[in-house]
């Protein structure tokens, strides 16, 4: 498979792998946390309980991503409470649901979740539920952590300074697509988009690398969160008759791709992060065989040794093993990120923890390297600065909270409808 990195606009090459799958970890939660914007600096080591949310999809059309976002968080916490007696830091995390903008979980679950004294809410996984709830918690002084938004709205958006994400935006995932739909010889492409901010933003960066190397974008039909019906899209893309087609959804691909089947080659099929999973028995044994997808993050090789580590306390906790392990590595550095900052800051107040996460991310330039939690908190308690390189990447955090490093795997179907490196 390739990937592609992004360091500041300079793109190179390299290899992986990836998994996918299905989990819940709904019964963890806390209770607790000072968020008070008077809360008092705590001098190093001293007892300090910080309370987290998440509004991580348990429903909706994202819920595949719930569990590996949901996994990670909750490794990440186990790691920083069992480092307690030596930094004198508390996690507490009070898990939520975010929903979609169909179901609306997040009209209920921000509200609980900002009752209950919350620091920061890690979540959501899609831009645009994010955007349905980014006011009420930024307004509130609270901090919003996505691991897994990649709109560029949120790049210039008025968050107060409180928004932050491990996920790069897709500026980058739709100069990857469109540049590999071309490299695959196709002149003419046809896509179904999700009309949402993550949608169209990325149809339209796939829409600009695409036509700036030749190519054509013929059809473009959208459709809205909830819709059951697409034959309307399905029929005005085939009609344009393109060489392939790019499908920027969610977890509505599966209501779409048997429609396509039989009407276009499945190697001329391309997937996004929104919908790229391991359909196995879903579809008839080949139905996917060389169809193509991108996904933003470092790859399973690469991470190999964490989603060991992950799965084995998923085990030791009476959880089964994860097959999907994407946005896992960003959940879990966004929860590491948030108690380093916490502990930088000597506080639990949001607007503190804000103020040192691009620090401790390596954002000022000046931190001591570290690729541990325990490693990371003893260097901030021995008086240093800590650059965290996390599992899912360096980060290293911009002015506005967007990391300034990011990696695209581009992976391919096999006749088992499962995807894998891409070694073309």
């Amino acid at each position: 498979m390739s990937v592609f990195s992004r360091s500041r606009g300079k793109v190179v090459g390299g290899i992986a792998v990836v998994g996918v799958g299905a989990l819940f970890l709904a019964g963890c939660a806390g209770s607790g946390g000072d968020t008070e914007s008077s809360a008092p600096a705590a001098e190093a080591g001293e007892e300090m309980t910080l309370t987290i949310g998440t509004a991580l999809p348990q429903t909706g059309n994202l819920a595949f991503l719930g569990p590996p976002e949901e996994a990670g968080v909750a490794y990440a916490t186990a790691q920083i409470n069992e480092a307690t007696a030596d930094t004198g830091l508390t996690l507490d995390v009070i898990y939520g649901d975010s929903g979609d903008t169909d179901n609306k979980a997040y009209e209920t679950e921000i509200p609980r979740l900002l009752g209950e004294g919350v620091s920061a809410i890690i979540g959501a996984a899609s831009s645009g539920t994010s955007l349905q709830f980014i006011d009420q918690v930024v307004g509130a002084g609270v901090i919003q952590f996505s691991p897994a938004n990649t709109s560029d709205v949120f790049t210039t958006y008025d968050d107060n300074g409180l928004y932050f994400r491990t996920a790069p935006s897709d500026v980058l995932q739709g100069e990857v697509l469109g540049n590999l739909i071309a490299e695959d010889g196709n002149q003419t492409l046809g896509m179904i988009v999700l009309n949402d901010s993550y949608g169209t933003g990325l149809a339209g960066y796939v829409t600009e690398a695409f036509e700036a190397a030749g190519g054509e974008v013929v059809a473009a039909p959208t459709y809205n969160t909830g819709d059951t019906s697409f034959d309307a899209q399905i029929s005005e893309v085939v009609a344009a008759a393109p060489d392939a087609i790019a499908l920027i959804t969610f977890e509505e691909v599966t209501t779409i791709l048997p429609s396509l089947f039989g009407q276009i080659p499945s190697d001329k099929l391309y997937f996004v992060d929104g919908n790229l999973s391991n359909f196995g028995d879903q579809f008839p044994a080949g139905s996917l065989t060389g169809a193509k997808g991108t996904l933003p993050g470092l790859t399973i090789d690469s991470i190999a040794a964490f989603t060991d580590e992950l799965d084995a306390f998923l085990e030791a906790e009476g959880i089964a093993a994860l097959e999907e392990y994407s946005y896992a590595a960003e959940s879990y550095d966004a929860t590491i990120l948030l108690a380093l900052a916490s502990l930088a800051a000597g506080s639990t107040d949001s607007a503190a923890i804000a103020e040192k996460l691009v620090e401790v991310s390596g954002g000022s330039g000046d931190g001591e390297s570290c690729s541990s939690y325990a490693e990371c908190a003893e260097i901030i308690l021995g008086g240093g600065v800590a650059d965290y390189d996390g599992v899912s990447g360096p980060i290293t955090f911009d002015e506005v909270g967007d990391p300034t490093e990011a990696s695209i795997g581009i992976y391919e179907f096999g006749d088992d409808n499962t995807y894998a490196a891409y070694e073309g």
